[in-house]
């Protein structure tokens, strides 16, 4: 399929799947006027790594850890790096899933004394 078609069905701009071909997340044939063509796979691929973008990784992190995702074609065993990276991103996000139960909280406190106070000169 052409990027067009990619984009459409992922929902992801031409230039974001161009980007990550550049970052080598995603992997395109040129036709012989030079246009890419991408295997249906690369539906999977791109949701993929939309998962992943969204969990906080950079592409950077994400490239290495592809070759390691069985879903994704991968046969690789992830390095103890790249484990410890993933641990400590792991980590960062329980934190700010913790700072947001604690700013919900205090919003759920202030609506609780919102509701009970009384208007001005009533």
């Amino acid at each position: 399929m052409r990027i067009g078609e990619l984009s459409r069905r992922t929902g992801v701009s031409e230039r974001a799947l161009r980007y990550y071909e550049q970052q080598g997340l995603l992997a395109a044939e040129r036709t012989a006027g030079g246009h890419r063509e991408y295997e249906e796979s690369a539906v999977d691929r791109v949701v993929c790594i939309l998962e992943l973008f969204a969990a906080g990784l950079c592409s950077g992190k994400i490239a290495q850890l592809l070759p390691c995702l069985p879903g994704q074609g991968g046969r690789e065993r992830a390095s103890e790096e790249l484990i410890a990276g993933l641990l400590d991103e792991r980590d960062r996000l329980d934190r700010a899933i913790q700072d947001l139960r604690r700013s919900r909280g205090v919003l759920d406190d202030v609506i609780r004394e919102a509701r009970g106070a009384r208007p001005a000169g009533g």
